[in-house]
């Protein structure tokens, strides 16, 4: 893919670091949310990282939502623009929808690090990530009843359950993250000078795991968290038998019992 504009893309120890950077607000743009479901779809398809660390440039602001000032043209439009295809026309919503399942079908786990304004579809990149590490000074929020529209809720509803996320959704109002972190929707809460180690040694805690196994973990927990009871666990025995067929799995036993680090192969 071209270099992207609006993300910011850094790899070491095999943690991919995607820093959202469209100023002045994150304001998520359709060719911003196009950028950042290809980019988390072409990390998972390399080995260059085994997990991926979602930032924002901004200390106030993760993301202010999706750009209001063309989301009316999105929805109403009557032409095409250059970089815009006929399923923009005919289903506005796709790139949406693209941008979202690229974190959380896009093969990585991805961890938040959320320090600021987590506002709409902010929200819903955060409902798409694995692990969520929040700044004690962040807060999130569903306006989108205030200016129009609709949207987000299902993902928020991963975060906080469904009776909150309707309490957000029809009135609008700003949950801190101190909320959020007590309905069990983050892993941490730190102050924001503490964020970025804090995303960052959890990242690592996760990148020592097998890379192959984590990718597997993660489609066989996106397959099976809707499903009933007994059919989903049925899946995970499935996926069970998957990993323990790879060389690495073999070797991440072998390094548990003789009490030493593992070394992957990606086989």
């Amino acid at each position: 893919m071209e270099e992207p504009k609006f993300v910011r893309v850094e790899i070491a120890d095999r943690i991919a670091t995607v820093t959202l950077a469209r100023p002045p607000r994150n304001a998520l743009s359709a060719p911003m949310m196009r950028e950042i479901g290809q980019v988390f779809t072409e990390l998972g398809r390399g080995n260059e990282a085994a997990v991926a660390i979602l930032a924002s440039d901004f200390e106030r602001v993760f993301c202010a939502g999706a750009d209001i000032t063309e989301s009316d043209r999105r929805y109403n439009r009557r032409e095409l623009l250059p970089e815009e295809s006929l399923t923009d026309l005919i289903d506005p919503g796709s790139v949406v929808r693209g941008c979202l399942a690229g974190i959380r079908d896009g093969g990585l786990p991805v961890v938040a690090a959320v320090g600021g304004a987590c506002v709409g579809a902010g929200a819903a990149l955060v409902g798409c990530c694995d692990l969520v590490v929040l700044a004690e000074e962040a807060f999130f929020s569903l306006p989108e009843i205030d200016v129009g529209v609709l949207g987000g809720t299902r993902h928020v509803q991963r975060l906080v359950g469904p009776m909150k996320t309707r309490e957000m959704a029809l009135t609008g109002r700003r949950v801190p993250a101190a909320e959020f972190y007590r309905l069990g929707a983050a892993a941490a809460l730190v102050p924001r000078a503490e964020l970025a180690d804090t995303a960052r040694a959890l990242a690592a805690e996760v990148a020592a795991k097998s890379p192959l196994a984590l990718r597997l973990s993660k489609e066989s927990m996106n397959r099976v968290e809707d499903l009933p009871l007994d059919e989903g666990y049925r899946l995970e025995q499935d996926y069970t038998a998957r990993v323990s067929r790879l060389d690495d799995a073999g070797e991440a036993r072998r390094a548990y019992l003789e009490k030493r680090e593992p070394h992957w192969t990606w086989r």
